[in-house]
């Protein structure tokens, strides 16, 4: 009979991590949204003239 080995359980996937994050570059989703679409402009106004 094989014996039977006990691991911990540990967090189960779970761990907390600092809520409060500070990053150096907070940016609202309008923002994100707006540079995506001068991109998508941009790139629409090259294969016009080029």
């Amino acid at each position: 009979m094989a014996d039977k080995i006990n691991l911990p359980s540990g967090y189960g996937g779970l761990m907390r991590y600092d809520e409060e994050y500070a990053s150096k570059f907070n940016l609202k989703p309008i923002h994100v949204i707006g540079f995506i679409v001068l991109i998508i402009l941009f790139r629409i106004s090259l294969s016009m003239f080029f």
